[in-house]
């Protein structure tokens, strides 16, 4: 009777995120929840998304020109034995309905997260506001989602709190929703101390290592693995990965509980928009070009080296590193690595953002590598752009990587990966050397110096030869990894869900 319910009526999906482009991003879970959202709008599902009103979203609101409406409605929550309370707004976005939960305490701040120093100490809080605050929206509005889709620690409160929280977790609204709990980055988990149960009326007993407990903290992205109706990731290859010890960052056997029934950790691909991030229509980049006409790409390359004071010679590949600047993306191993890839001939260019050390070294390899190394801190879209279309290579020496988008949007615009054998990455980039009919980059396993140079040694050698270059441009071009075929996945497993 579910299933033929669920085929006949449009299916109620309620997203509750942190960051959404194009009104707030930190990474690419603002990419995936732009773009998933709006294919299973197009998939006959009425998606409603709930997202902080930051100081950074009405901003881009104004810049973006879209009209915002102030809701006749109001949420109270109680946390901390304190009423807290929000506003709530409604903006449409292609086809999604996106409400935006104002509450200047907790998000009117330059930053989303944190700031360059750490965490703000109240997150805690601040997403707990969120998460709750999100549930009360939709009982405002009398949205009574079939699915209520979580994204990542921030919103784990919701299966948290609808399963254990007093009188929430007996309301008759929630009562036949499924929810849905993904893990995009496993390593930001939301740990804190073991009052925040009080604040949000947690019952004590669950401070156990059979609950929420881990390692003396109360750990939240674990209580939304384990108190979800299905546990997703973002690649088949990093659900595996994350029950074995040495991706699984404390949750391994968590992970592996959970799985033990088939199908309740799965792993789905994420994609990127391919209408979006399309180098044929793209208007940021210096010339348009399609995998028919790849000689056009050399037209990018040549006028991003000169702007970026690089060597214009085509004997030097540019190799570029586009990436937010953590210890999980190995900016640290390609620093360490310069002066030989540099011996090798490549010319590198590396944009991003993030923690200051990072940044900080970077500024200390600016000084040290000024002939062959251009850097910039704090990007705008327009030179990434630019720099996609542009670079001949793309490095990703990542420690672990759940999906990783820059590698897809890297083949979309014919800039051949160079990644190391990770979750997502895997799933993306098949090794030339192993396969040069479908392979489209290079691969290599060891998180080391030889391992990456030996890499690069091998993509250098393969640029050598221009005609089989050219091929390898027009096999990355034509690779489709955008969202038409996981969000039918996502679609069918809701669907399972209910039934």
């Amino acid at each position: 009777m579910a299933t033929s319910v669920a085929n006949k009526t449009k299916l109620k999906i309620l997203f509750v995120v942190s960051e959404m482009e194009p009104f707030a991003k930190v990474g690419g879970l603002a990419e995936v929840i732009g773009t998933l959202s709006r294919r299973l709008s197009g998939l006959d599902c009425d998606v409603r998304v709930v997202l902080p009103y930051y100081k950074e979203v009405k901003k881009n609101l104004r810049n973006l020109k879209l009209k915002v409406k102030k809701l006749d409605k109001r949420v109270a929550i109680s946390i901390d034995w304190l009423v807290e309370e929000g506003e709530l707004y409604e903006v449409k976005y292609k086809d999604v309905t996106v409400y935006l939960l104002e509450n200047d305490e907790y998000f009117g701040r330059d930053q989303i997260y944190a700031t360059p120093k750490g965490e703000f100490e109240d997150n805690d809080l601040r997403f707990g506001f969120l998460s709750l605050g999100a549930l009360e929206a939709a009982k405002a509005l009398n949205f009574k989602p079939d699915i209520i889709h979580c994204h990542d620690w921030q919103t784990a409160f919701i299966p948290i709190c609808l399963k254990w929280r007093k009188h929430l977790k007996d309301d008759e609204f929630f009562r036949n929703s499924k929810i849905v709990f993904t893990i995009h980055n496993i390593s930001y988990q939301g740990q804190f101390e073991k009052n925040i149960m009080d604040k949000f009326g947690i019952p004590g007993f669950l401070f156990t290592s059979q609950g929420l407990e881990l390692y003396g903290k109360v750990n939240l992205l674990k209580g939304g693995i384990l108190y979800s109706d299905l546990v997703t990731t973002v690649s088949p290859t990093f659900a595996e990965e994350i029950k074995k010890t040495e991706y699984g960052y404390g949750l391994d056997a968590v992970l592996k509980w959970v799985s033990r029934k088939s199908n309740n950790l799965t792993g789905i691909l994420n994609g990127i928009d391919y209408d979006e991030w399309n180098p044929e229509t793209d208007k940021l980049i210096y010339k348009n070009f399609s995998s028919k006409e790849t000689e056009l790409k050399a037209t990018n390359t040549l006028k991003i080296k000169g702007d970026l004071g690089l060597n214009e010679s085509e004997e030097y590949p540019l190799l570029c590193f586009v990436s937010k600047l953590t210890e999980q993306k190995g900016l640290d191993l390609l620093l360490e690595s310069l002066p030989q890839i540099f011996d090798l001939g490549y010319e590198v260019v590396i944009i991003g953002s993030g923690e200051a050390r990072f940044e900080q070294m970077l500024r200390k390899a600016n000084r040290r590598f000024k002939k062959n190394l251009s850097i910039t801190i704090k990007p705008s879209e327009d030179l990434e752009r630019k720099i996609y279309a542009g670079a001949n290579m793309l490095v990703m020496p990542s420690r672990f990587e759940p999906c990783g988008l820059s590698q897809i949007i890297a083949l979309r615009y014919g800039t051949i990966p160079v990644v190391r054998g990770t979750g997502g990455l895997l799933d993306t980039v098949k090794d030339y050397n192993d396969d040069k009919k479908n392979g489209n980059g290079f691969i290599f396993h060891e998180f080391s110096k030889v391992s990456l140079l030996d890499a690069l040694l091998r993509a250098i050698s393969v640029y050598e030869d221009k005609k089989a270059w050219s091929k390898l441009i027009t096999k990355a071009m034509k690779e489709d990894f955008s969202w038409r075929k996981s969000g039918k996945t996502y679609k069918e497993i809701y669907q399972k869900l209910l039934a």
